[in-house]
């Protein structure tokens, strides 16, 4: 039952007892919807370049799979406080998310963001929205099939993630001599892999497939090798702050209880050609909680 559905029965219960129902306002709400509630905002993390999940379109305006899905959680607080709120958006990267997201500057992170035990000592996570791993991306006449071939090769890596810990335990437990390239985000690791800086980038499979739709030539790229970690996907919200972290469950069980993200999915996805994996819908199911 949502918090809405919930004051509108308590408001009928009041009439019906011949008391007016008590007019909700800011104060009356606690953690993140007492600070949307306040100051009449939610500001959202997003990214940059993380195609197709959350990045800046022709217009500089953020879009992508993870930010539709937050407009809708946007939609469900509203409902909640009873008023509508401005959306502003903060620009975050691997390095930056969680503590952005632990000392309060934005209030949902909508981006790709691994769901893991360790990121959740200083945030928390709404139910999964996608399930990737991590994969390789390099040219097409590079010679690398695997991680096994990188060895006295270079490859690029995007500082703070989970892809940057499988690589180089992979690296590590095969004895290769790879040369690592630090970098800040997707954009810099695709760039490098461009200019030949270095030979390989490596980050989820599905960011690369995203990476290589933007090239102006995506011809000359392949995603290659066997995945080298587990990586499902959640929008990140502050920890400890259930009632904020509730709105968001309700709002995404409503859009995969309705089918609805069926057609998110595919206005995403379908142009890349990667379809829904059974295991990403069984995500879907399990996070359509009845009401």
């Amino acid at each position: 039952m949502t918090f809405t559905r919930t004051r509108h029965l308590l408001a009928a219960a009041a009439l019906a007892m011949g008391f007016a129902p008590a007019v909700l306002h800011a104060q009356d709400f606690t953690g993140t919807l007492g600070k949307i509630a306040e100051n009449g905002e939610i500001v959202i993390g997003h990214r940059e370049s993380s195609v197709p999940f959350s990045y800046l379109n022709a217009q500089q305006q953020p879009e992508g799979y993870s930010i539709d899905l937050c407009m809708k959680i946007v939609e469900e607080v509203e409902k909640t406080i009873g008023k509508d709120v401005e959306v502003r958006y903060v620009p975050v990267n691997p390095k930056t998310r969680i503590a952005l997201m632990a000392n309060g500057t934005i209030d949902l992170e909508c981006g790709s963001t691994t769901n893991n035990l360790t990121r959740q000592q200083q945030v928390e996570y709404l139910p999964v929205t996608f399930v990737t791993g991590t994969k390789i991306l390099t040219r097409k006449d590079s010679g690398i099939s695997s991680v096994a071939d990188l060895d006295g090769k270079s490859i690029a890596l995007a500082q703070g993630t989970t892809n940057e810990r499988a690589v180089k335990a992979a690296v590590e437990e095969l004895g290769l001599d790879v040369k690592i390239l630090p970098v800040r985000d997707h954009a810099e690791g695709m760039l490098s892999l461009e200019t030949d800086r270095v030979d390989a980038y490596s980050t989820d499979h599905i960011l690369l497939f995203g990476l290589i739709a933007k090239s102006k030539t995506p011809d000359d790229f392949a995603v290659v090798g066997d995945f080298l970690s587990f990586d499902p996907y959640a929008l990140m919200v502050r920890r400890d702050d259930s009632a904020f972290e509730l709105v968001g469950k309700i709002a995404l069980a409503n859009v995969f209880r309705s089918g609805e993200i069926d057609a998110i999915y595919a206005k995403w996805f379908d142009p890349l050609g990667v379809p829904a994996d059974p295991l990403l819908k069984s995500a879907f199911q399990l996070g359509a909680l009845p009401e």
